[in-house]
């Protein structure tokens, strides 16, 4: 027996399970989140055309042979920008699509996990399912440990101290409002980084953090690596990176 053998799932029909599925290690999976992978009817997962779905990667020692599942394919991730009308048409309509995928089972009084990378309700594709369908049924949302806060864990970087303010930063954000941003707050983490990389560093580097920034990749995943900023070598970052600089504030 395993630890995520303890707590059994008790799935309810006709209800969506938005599920945190945590940062990539399966084991910061919560006992919630584990038990509900192996006892809901259709386990729901979003993917990027030709790849299994992150979310998907993380649960599948949980899950066995034969389950019926559900793939959500974006139908563009980063081939054109966010901003662009084309992404945001097709996107919209994918989430309208897959509402009404999702709906068809809940109204048949099938349980639904839908999967989330970290923490469903953290700049996560589950939101936009949620909003559309949290009037219509039965909606659970599983928190799971978030990937910022596993990447500042295995950097062993402590992020905030005593009064410190934490702020989360977009790296899509334009350069002068990162270096802003970054000169109002003690400690920060940047997300989305993939082609915004060398625009991170700059803005870092105006803002005089430079010497306290921690680049990491794929954090708590397979092929994580963790470095000081400054000696990342140039170029773009994948998905699954993101930029630390850690508070300095009271340490008792």
């Amino acid at each position: 027996m395993t630890s995520f053998d303890v707590i059994g799932g008790n799935a309810r029909g006709g209800t969506l399970y938005g599920i945190g599925v945590g940062p990539g290690d399966i084991n910061y999976l919560t006992l919630r989140a584990a038990a509900l992978v192996r006892d809901v009817d259709v386990i729901a997962f979003f993917a990027k055309r030709g790849l299994q779905g992150n979310s998907r990667g993380i649960v599948d020692p949980l899950i066995e042979k034969g389950r019926p599942e559900l793939r959500l394919e974006y139908p563009v991730t980063n081939e054109i920008p966010p901003e662009d009308p084309s992404y945001q048409e097709q996107i919209s309509r994918f989430y309208e699509e897959s509402v009404e995928t999702l709906s068809g089972l809940l109204r048949q009084g099938k349980s639904v996990g839908l999967l989330a990378e970290g923490d469903p309700f953290f700049y996560g594709s589950f939101m936009h399912i949620w909003r559309r369908l949290e009037a219509s049924f039965p909606i659970e949302v599983v928190p799971g440990v978030t990937g910022m806060s596993a990447c500042w864990t295995r950097a062993n970087a402590p992020i905030t101290w005593g009064n410190d303010v934490l702020s989360v930063l977009p790296g899509t954000l334009d350069e002068d409002q990162l270096r802003r941003r970054l000169t109002e707050t003690d400690a920060a983490v940047i997300m989305k980084v993939g082609k915004n990389l060398a625009k991170i560093r700059r803005a870092v580097d105006a803002a005089g953090l430079l010497a306290r920034a921690i680049y990491v990749e794929r954090g708590s995943m397979p092929g994580e690596r963790i470095m000081p900023l400054s000696e990342c070598p140039d170029g773009d970052g994948p998905y699954f990176s993101m930029v630390l600089i850690p508070g300095q504030g009271r340490r008792l």
